[in-house]
């Protein structure tokens, strides 16, 4: 049973997980790998308005992915690209990466060998992760101007995509638990959290709503994160 009050909190993390960010053109758009090809439609309408010349697509394979994306995440959005028009030259893939942290450092790195140079990104994500992306792109590329970006949607529409709204909640408390946690560990860049999102978190822990939580720091405090 999800309350009135799980919603709210729900409501609460969805809009703080936004960055608010407006597109503009920027050197290169970086689409995150998942299980969400949205991420790829994002990207492509955002090549189709000018707001980047190129496309780079980054993942490898999960195990939340495997069926669904048998090749790789960059390689399903790289032909989900080109279905919708998008000329190859224009889309580049980086099909190792496992985690934020190597999506950024391994496109980084592709760019830099293919002699690209790189002064802004256009970061793509799914909805509830674009602060996180933001917060490891500003760690591991400090030196290029970050613009994060995803599908534009509300939460209700994003429940209804996955068809599952305790999922949903569950990833947004783990998105968070990791804004708080991750910083200390070198991962990504500190960012102020407001008291009543980590009391919405704290209240969607003590609901049970943690199963994509990391178990050595499961309802973890701001202020206990910071010690």
């Amino acid at each position: 049973m999800i309350s009135t009050q799980d919603w709210a909190d729900t409501r609460c993390l969805w809009a703080y997980h936004q960055m608010g960010h407006t597109p503009r053109p920027c050197s290169v758009a970086l689409g995150l790998g998942s299980h969400d090809l949205g991420v790829a439609d994002t990207a492509v309408d955002l090549y189709r308005t000018g707001m980047a010349p190129l496309l780079v697509f980054s993942g490898a394979t999960s195990a939340t992915t495997l069926e669904r994306m048998p090749r790789g995440e960059a390689v399903h959005y790289r032909e989900r690209a080109l279905e919708l028009g998008v000329p190859s030259s224009a889309v580049m893939v980086e099909p190792r990466a496992r985690n934020t942290g190597e999506n950024i450092r391994f496109s980084r790195q592709l760019l830099a060998e293919a002699g690209i140079e790189v002064s802004s990104v256009l970061l793509i994500s799914k909805p509830y992760e674009e602060r996180r992306a933001y917060a490891t792109a500003r760690k591991l590329w400090p030196d290029v101007e970050i613009v994060s970006a995803s599908s534009p949607m509300t939460l209700e529409e994003y429940v209804d995509s996955i068809g599952d709204a305790r999922l949903v909640i569950d990833m947004l408390v783990g998105a968070l638990q990791r804004l708080l946690i991750y910083p200390a560990q070198g991962f990504m860049i500190s960012q102020p959290i407001p008291d009543d999102v980590v009391e919405a978190y704290e209240r969607l822990c003590r609901r049970g709503f943690t199963s994509r939580l990391l178990l050595d720091g499961a309802g973890q405090t701001r202020s206990q994160a910071h010690q």
